[in-house]
């Protein structure tokens, strides 16, 4: 037993040591990657400092630092709230979008995709179920995809793009597209 955690273990650190050495590169850090990679796929309710904090695992005060560091390459925008002027949303720039189709994680993604796709399946399955266990053993927030949390009213392949999806929490539409992002807010 002891033997194949350690295998696990040293897989996954090599694996993430790996990703790290990857993204040094283009005059970003791993943290700056991932904060780009994140407001990619994010939803409205989470493009903001204190959702990518929480994904990130990281405090407000480093967080911002990332951001200004971004923002200051042109990669993303801070835009102010319409309705609470102090409500901070973040946006990626047409930049930010060319830099991240050369992400150099895709070069894992590439590897992952040569997988037998069952075997992908059950990895991604089983790496997930990980996170989340990992996730709520430390209390941390739970992140998830629109169309598969708890308070998703609707089905997100039918419909206009405002369609009938709602979100239960918020009781706002969600586009079709809205519904396969991240989710700061997500339930199980």
């Amino acid at each position: 037993m002891a033997s194949s955690c350690t295998d696990f273990c040293a897989l996954v650190g090599r694996l993430g040591r790996f990703a790290r050495g990857l993204q040094y590169g283009d005059g970003l850090n791993p943290a700056q990657w991932e904060a780009l990679r994140f407001l990619a796929r994010a939803n409205r309710y989470s493009c903001n400092p204190s959702a990518l904090a929480e994904f990130l695992g990281s405090t407000k005060g480093t967080v911002s630092q990332t951001l200004i560091a971004l923002e200051g390459k042109g990669y993303l925008r801070r835009v102010r709230g319409f309705r609470d002027r102090r409500a901070v949303r973040l946006e990626l720039t047409a930049a930010g979008e060319a830099l991240l189709a050369g992400d150099p994680l895709v070069r894992l993604n590439a590897a992952a995709e040569r997988l037998e796709p069952t075997l992908r399946a059950a990895l991604i399955e089983g790496l997930g179920q990980i996170l989340r266990d990992v996730e709520r053993g430390e209390g941390c927030s739970e992140f998830g995809i629109c169309a598969t949390c708890g308070a998703f009213l609707g089905d997100a392949a039918v419909g206009e793009p405002e369609g009938p999806n709602r979100c239960g929490l918020t009781g706002e539409p969600v586009s079709a597209d809205e519904a396969g992002r991240i989710c700061v807010s997500y339930r199980v």
